[in-house]
């Protein structure tokens, strides 16, 4: 045998020997043998650390507090409560009654027989603070007679409602004397939500109690305008988690278990698209609600339309309109409210603002945020382009008429 092949046996016979005691070592002890090993890979610069560490991470169980959804509704679920409405209303029995030949015969001052019908509603909401104060929408609870809260436990209260907000579809519902501790929602910051977060709607849709969505943060701020409900003040947050009929009220979370909006309003020409009120609208107004006080929106009294250049060019070349509008970018009058104080101020139809107090204007949105946030008996100085004369005119701000 040559001295080569006998060195190559002996390394080999040397590889063996240190092969089963490596062996027995693991068998001995196998956390040594995960050490080691991580050790000795961790050292080659050619296999990075991280696939190693990763693959030595304990698996989640998807129901275990791993799943930020079991999480946030296991902290938020039992403060959501179910909300059920009654109201009675007249009708008049027969509309024959109402008919202008009998009206004209018998008299205007003729008793009409009336018939009460009793109005059942339902919707959702959720408790804020240990006395029994809970947020949900106007909608769900304005002009009811009785409201019946339930909780996810089976607890029932009479519930009183302390104050609405049309104009923003907020209302604060209070449990008359709920004698024990009740759960309470903790509320998140609505203007630290981006775009792609998690969005989990918790509610009572078609009286299905406690039911979970999950989806995301679609857009922010979408106007009410946007949305298809001008009659509205709010900046909606979008988003696709499902949110049905009875989800009015309830609460839409973040992936940490926070309120961050209340479920409000859906498009039934559409899927896959929800709106909730931000939370922090709904911290500015919730002391103002409880203690029944009316909300102070500031309005001037007109209807508007965003005014572009083209807009206006196909406008003024249409043969059939009756309005000739300056081809600029601004917000259009379309109405000026009878007693109001843009009629007050003398504003027109057909009129485009361009200007708030010196500030240029382009959309109609953003005219209504200055309004919004101006106050009340404010006078704000407008520039108004009324065909070739431009023109400062100043309206003063009034309370809208139509809060309650």
């Amino acid at each position: 045998m040559s001295f080569s092949k006998f060195c190559a046996n002996g390394r080999t016979l040397i590889t063996y020997l240190l092969m089963g005691i490596w062996s027995a070592i693991a068998w001995l002890n196998p956390l040594g043998s995960v050490s080691a090993a991580a050790t000795s890979l961790s050292a080659v610069d050619s296999f990075p650390a991280n696939p190693v560490t990763v693959a030595l991470q304990p698996k989640q169980n998807p129901g275990s507090a791993g799943n930020f959804v079991t999480t946030a509704v296991d902290l938020v679920g039992p403060s959501v409560v179910r909300l059920d409405t009654e109201r009675t209303i007249t009708r008049r029995d027969d509309p024959f009654f109402n008919d202008s030949l009998f009206r004209e015969f018998f008299g205007p001052d003729v008793p009409v027989p009336q018939q009460e019908e009793l109005l059942r509603g339902q919707g959702s909401g959720f408790i804020i603070d240990g006395d029994g104060l809970i947020l949900t929408n106007a909608h769900v609870v304005s002009d009811a007679d009785r409201v019946t809260v339930t909780l996810k436990d089976g607890r029932t209260f009479e519930g009183e409602v302390r104050g609405t907000d049309v104009v923003t579809d907020l209302a604060v519902v209070k449990i008359d004397d709920p004698g024990e501790q009740l759960p309470v929602a903790p509320l998140g910051d609505s203007s630290q939500v981006r775009v792609g977060d998690w969005a989990i709607a918790v509610g009572n849709p078609f009286g299905l109690d406690n039911t979970v969505t999950l989806g995301i943060i679609s857009t922010l701020e979408r106007s009410s305008s946007q949305v298809g409900i001008p009659d509205k003040r709010v900046d909606f947050l979008q988003t696709d988690a499902a949110i049905n009929p009875g989800n009015s009220g309830g609460p839409l979370l973040n992936d940490r278990g926070q309120v961050i909006g209340i479920n409000t309003a859906i498009r039934p020409n559409a899927r896959g698209i929800g709106f909730a009120i931000p939370i922090n609208k709904a911290k500015a107004l919730t002391d103002v609600l409880a203690r029944g006080e009316t909300v102070t929106h500031p309005f001037i009294g007109i209807q508007m339309v965003t005014l572009t250049p083209d807009l206006a060019r196909q406008n003024n070349q249409d043969r059939n309109s009756n309005l000739i509008v300056p081809e600029i970018n601004g917000v259009l009058v379309m109405r000026v409210v009878r007693d109001s104080p843009a009629e007050a101020a003398k504003l027109r139809l057909g009129d485009a603002i361009v200007a708030v107090d010196g500030t240029p204007i382009t959309t109609a949105d953003q005219l209504q945020r200055i309004v919004e946030n101006s106050g009340i008996n404010r006078d704000l100085r407008l520039t108004v382009q009324r065909g070739p004369q431009t023109l400062e005119l100043t309206v003063r701000t009034a309370q809208l008429s139509n809060t309650r």
